[in-house]
């Protein structure tokens, strides 16, 4: 099976494709790795080398994603940090021509806009762009709660009011949603929860909170949602499944005390 993935790339550490394009190769997809930037590494460093790439070499690349007869041969578009709204508006308008040449495509949009402890992270516009343009074209999204908030435009604290937001965006598009990074009111104390939701459904998948924060647990856990998603499991399942595997890698990264991810073994 083939997968497009459209997000950012680094020299060192693990986000973007640099974090998701390895697991999904290692489960025998092919990738076609399209960067929206080029960078040394992620922000939290010190020092921060590179830049967003202009969208026009990003509109090109995805022509020729086109050219190449890959949209036809793909069955799942993975959309995550884009850069700028300039970038956000040529991949929405390339998931919209991809979607209509390829109707059974699995469009999986990953709205990388903020997290809780950093607030929004990405440029002015993109978080409108987002709720406009790519969220409701999306099949499936992957936010964490801080942007399922963003989306939803209001607090998201209870089962219930995930449950309503969540209805409330599938009105717009994506069938199913799974939200990451959930410490709601009744999650218990040391843990946080993925919680799967589809057609009025939902499940927890919970674990333990680690002591360390490494970059790109998002665009991981996002790439292995679609491995499983691409061997035919349900969402839930699919995402209790990528929970697990998120989690052990974790555990590795945090007794070899690495800043960044140990996603090889």
């Amino acid at each position: 099976m083939l997968v497009i993935s459209i997000q950012s790339q680094v020299v060192h550490g693990h986000v973007g494709n640099s974090a998701a394009v390895y697991p999904m190769q290692a489960a025998g997809l092919t990738v076609a790795a399209v960067p929206t930037a080029l960078l040394s590494n992620h922000p939290h460093y010190p020092t921060l080398r590179g830049r967003v790439l202009e969208a026009e070499l990003v509109a090109d690349l995805l022509r020729g994603v086109e050219e190449r007869g890959l949209i036809e041969a793909a069955s799942v578009l993975v959309t995550g940090y884009l850069g700028s709204v300039e970038n956000a508006l040529v991949v929405a308008d390339f998931v919209e021509r991809a979607k209509r040449a390829n109707p059974q495509l699995i469009y999986v949009c990953d709205p990388v806009m903020g997290d809780d402890d950093l607030g929004v992270f990405v440029a002015e516009g993109l978080v409108d762009v987002f709720r406009q343009r790519l969220v409701p074209l999306a099949s499936i999204i992957t936010p964490n709660r801080y942007e399922l908030e963003l989306l939803a435009g209001t607090p998201l604290r209870t089962e219930d009011a995930i449950r309503d937001a969540v209805r409330a965006l599938a009105v717009r598009g994506p069938r199913d949603i799974v939200v990451t990074g959930c410490v709601l009111d009744d999650t218990p104390p040391n843990r946080v929860e993925t919680i799967a939701c589809s057609r009025g459904r939902l499940h927890r998948s919970g674990t333990a909170r680690l002591p360390i924060r490494p970059c790109g647990t998002g665009d991981l856990f996002t790439a292995l949602l679609v491995v499983e998603l691409c061997a035919e499991r349900d969402i839930f399942a699919a995402s209790a499944t990528a929970v697990d595997a998120v989690f052990d890698i974790l555990e590795r990264t945090q007794k070899a005390g690495s800043a960044e991810m140990k996603i090889i073994g």
